[in-house]
């Protein structure tokens, strides 16, 4: 009976702090805008943006780095080490995700890098980036419209914001490695110590010093809603500043931003079709597989495109390569949660629910 009640409150948390408001729902549009925003500055006012890059220490941006910032700090609040004790109660799912983030999605990324982008060491190192990040913040929008259990998708998303600490930067050396694309490896453990270490550890101090100070319930009903939009619009600037720097290069390298897309979007198709077929084959109920499902084919591009901007620059190929991987993510993750309940009318899913 406590665990039913625990669950409801999760999901009814989730319901009041994490459901899209019009201007969530509106992102993919947001998106676009950002980024014709930030070609048309790129044409018309190059000097704005290149003024605001210019703002620099030891060659990182300043205004991008607070940006980059608020966009992992929100993240991390959703870690809860409590919920991680509740893992032996039902692992099958949760063995499920991390099999996919840390197995069949970086070495699909990887593979279809090489068959589509030889030569070409940015944009492979980009897919490679945004293949071997696991999500650890949308998901938990995502998996509410979708009505998955709630419970779930905390404690794999509280998982898995430790879990790429320890493993992200070794699948990107070990992958990188394995293409020939030389990289350097300080550089990439500095990036993940930089944007997931100092946003984690705030992330836990503040949670815990506000619920004290606040109380739970004006943390998760003021304070992270707050953060969120923060996230998004940090996210959006950080959208016009790439844009406006790479602006002359996508206008005369076209080809460039078709030329990842293919990757991205068969990246898409394959791990999605995968989790939808492993999770029927496992006997999943629908509200666990479909969280396994959408935990499973996202990846965290906060980190991604952070690291490609720490290691590359503004600028870069590979920056732009992994924000073309936010930009088709965004979509697709709205589409996956409209399949999954069309597949849940027509019983996929067909195990017994926890």
């Amino acid at each position: 009976m406590s665990n039913s009640i625990e669950t409801n409150q999760i999901e009814e948390d989730t319901k009041k702090n994490k459901g899209l408001g019009l201007f969530e729902k509106l992102l993919p549009i947001w998106i676009v805008i950002c980024m014709a925003a930030g070609i048309l500055l790129s044409l018309y006012a190059p000097g704005i943006a290149e003024t605001i890059d210019s703002w620099q220490v030891r060659g990182i941006s300043i205004p991008i780095g607070i940006c980059l910032f608020f966009m992992m700090y929100p993240a991390m609040l959703n870690l809860k080490a409590s919920e991680l004790k509740k893992l032996a109660k039902n692992p099958k799912p949760i063995i499920l995700t991390l099999v996919s983030n840390w197995i069949i999605a970086p070495f699909v990324g990887w593979g279809l890098a090489r068959l589509f982008l030889p030569g070409n060491e940015q944009l492979m190192f980009a897919i490679i980036l945004l293949s071997s990040s696991p999500c650890t913040a949308m998901v938990l929008v995502w998996g509410y419209l979708a009505d998955g259990n709630q419970e779930q998708n905390v404690i794999t998303t509280s998982l898995n914001t430790i879990t790429i600490i320890i493993g992200y930067a070794p699948m990107v050396v070990l992958l990188s490695g394995i293409s020939n694309i030389s990289i350097d490896v300080i550089s990439l453990i500095i990036s993940v110590a930089v944007f997931i270490g100092i946003p984690l550890i705030l992330g836990v101090i503040s949670r815990a010093l506000i619920i004290k100070a606040k109380g739970e319930e004006w943390f998760k009903s003021k304070y992270i809603p707050i953060v969120g939009k923060m996230s998004i619009l940090a996210l959006l600037t950080t959208l016009v500043v790439l844009f406006s720097l790479n602006g002359n290069v996508m206008i005369s390298n076209f080809n460039l931003l078709l030329l990842v897309s293919v990757p991205l979007l068969l990246g898409f198709i394959i791990v999605v079709g995968y989790n939808l077929l492993i999770t029927r084959f496992t006997n999943l109920a629908y509200r666990e597989g479909v969280i396994t499902v959408i935990i499973g084919s996202s990846s965290h591009f906060e980190i991604a495109i952070a690291t490609a901007i720490a290691m590359y620059g503004v600028g870069s190929v590979a920056a732009l390569g992994t924000t073309m991987g936010l930009f088709w993510e965004i979509p697709i993750m709205v589409g996956l949660v409209y399949l999954a309940k069309f597949l849940k009318k027509k019983h996929w899913w067909k195990g017994t629910p926890m």
